[in-house]
């Protein structure tokens, strides 16, 4: 898809995290389909994979999100 090709000029002081090739970027130097943010700083660039786990276990955790209904202390 060309979409994903197109590079993009990031804007000063915008970091992200290539999927690719595990590193910070200043920049979007990737295609987006391989990179997460942009993020504020280096340091919130570098726990983007850590940040990404805590989400995706709340949202896995979270009742709205879950096709069964939460589960009360009567469901034995």
């Amino acid at each position: 898809m060309a979409l994903f090709k197109k590079r993009t000029v990031g804007k000063p002081g915008e970091w992200f995290y290539c999927l690719k090739h595990k590193k910070v970027e200043e920049g979007p130097e990737c295609p987006a389909k391989d990179r997460f943010g942009p993020y504020a700083s280096r340091e919130e660039a570098a726990h983007a994979m850590q940040t990404a786990q805590e989400r995706n276990l709340q949202w896995d955790n979270d009742p709205k999100w879950n096709d069964a209904p939460a589960a009360t202390p009567d469901d034995d």
